[in-house]
């Protein structure tokens, strides 16, 4: 029987919350547990248990909710089959035996608030009433916004809400670096780059009102952000939380700069505890594991050492590798994992495809200790295996790519797949 390290520890780099960096700490020791049946062979901690809650839900199942009763909601990005999908288990056997697909929208963002199911498109955000009797919506949605941007790079539009009635969304740059010319090697950055003005920030709304448009309605939270994907309001500290997707090609567009090398490591893959105003510092800055700090990208004149305008954003609480593509965000709300995970973010990397010459990273699910609103502890795989490999060549190469996560009434954490649409429920039961 084939067995998975799940707590071995990808590099790291743990930062302090006023932006000090710790050494990088030593692996935790090992655990291996059976596999888990299923599509692939899952690795949790000990303890932890996984089975499939289904499978087929579609290609480009994204983020995902589940109702107080337990019905399972996924957002369905999947071009002229766009959909949401409602999932529910009618027998208690821990998996879903009645689907329905229902409205002809589709995206990434989906949550639960206020006897309603909040659902975003590549340029807009529409809400559904729910019937506790039902298990799809019925009648058509309320548009809540609408006049997003809509651009083929870092479409999604990941969203959350405050505990004021006021809803946060993901608008992504759409480009990698904001160059006069796109992915032109030795192309200069726009400086001021006009990207900035209605896109690569965090748009805020209240979620209560329909007929809103960015443009007449939307108020800018932060700006600076390459893509947010990963984006959750923490209820218990009372703040705005994100993972960033860092820039691409660094050496590729910058050979007299840049080793190959630097490809695979930079610029590091940020967490942000994010405030009203912040500037996280896109397109001018990235941020560097290995030096620790922020600096200035090539396309506005850095050489791997400057920071110039950088030291003055946004810094990361925490940096993950580069390029492993956080997907969601989650602080743990049950109370059925053990207390060392309660309060903590769950973090789904949907994976690298530019990691050469290393080896591709990511399609896992982190978790990081968190205390008073900041990491505490180093972070760790928590489940692993999803790509069924053990090295993956290229994202078509893996089998599951994690893209949602989502808490049940019971504590327990459900991920979405990307590639054929496979929930799993992931259980404590040690």
């Amino acid at each position: 029987m084939r067995t998975r390290n799940a707590l071995a520890v990808c590099s790291l780099w743990l930062l302090a919350a006023c932006g000090g960096p710790a050494e990088e700490p030593a692996a935790p020791p090992a655990t291996t547990v059976p596999p888990v049946q299923g599509p692939v062979e899952l690795s949790l901690p000990e303890g932890f248990t996984a089975t499939v809650f289904a499978e087929g839900v579609g290609k480009d199942a994204r983020h995902l909710a589940v109702n107080a009763n337990g019905d399972v909601y996924v957002n369905v990005d999947g071009g002229d089959e766009a959909r949401i999908v409602a999932l529910r288990d009618t027998d208690g056997d821990g998996r879903a035996d009645l689907q329905e697909s229902f409205g002809s929208i589709g995206g990434t963002g989906i949550a639960i608030r206020g006897g309603h199911l909040y659902a975003s498109t590549r340029v807009s955000v529409h809400r559904y009433a729910l019937d506790p009797e039902r298990l799809a919506p019925a009648g058509e949605p309320e548009l809540i916004v609408s006049g997003l941007p809509e651009k083929t790079e870092h479409h999604a539009k990941s969203i959350t809400f405050d505990g004021e009635g006021r809803l946060y969304v993901n608008v992504g740059a759409p480009t990698n670096a904001c160059m006069e010319q796109k992915r032109t090697p030795g192309s200069p950055g726009q400086d001021p780059c006009p990207q900035r003005e209605w896109e690569a920030a965090v748009w805020r709304f209240d979620a209560d009102r329909t007929d809103q448009t960015q443009r007449e309605d939307g108020q800018l939270y932060s700006s600076g952000s390459r893509n947010l994907v990963a984006l959750e309001w923490n209820d218990a500290v009372g703040s705005l939380y994100a993972v960033q997707h860092g820039r691409d090609d660094i050496a590729r567009l910058w050979p007299e700069r840049y080793q190959p090398e630097d490809n695979a490591e930079l610029p590091a893959e940020e967490m942000f505890r994010i405030g009203e105003g912040d500037d996280l510092g896109w397109p001018f800055c990235y941020y560097d594991p290995v030096q620790k700090k922020k600096l200035l990208n090539p396309e506005y004149g850095g050489d791997g050492q400057t920071e110039d305008r950088c030291a003055g954003m946004k810094q990361p609480i925490l940096a993950f590798p580069a390029h492993m593509a956080p997907n969601d965000l989650l602080f743990y709300t049950g109370d059925q994992f053990p207390e060392s995970y309660r309060g903590g973010a769950f973090v789904a990397f949907h994976g690298s495809w530019n990691r050469s010459p290393q080896p591709q990273m990511g399609y896992l699910v982190a978790f990081v200790p968190m205390t008073d609103g900041s990491p505490s502890g180093e972070w760790s795989v928590f489940a692993d295996g999803f790509s069924g490999l053990e090295q993956v060549p290229e994202p078509a190469a893996a089998a599951h790519r994690p893209c949602g996560l989502a808490v049940g009434p019971d504590g327990s954490l459900y991920v979405s797949d990307s590639v054929e649409g496979t929930i799993w429920r992931i259980r404590y039961t040690g």
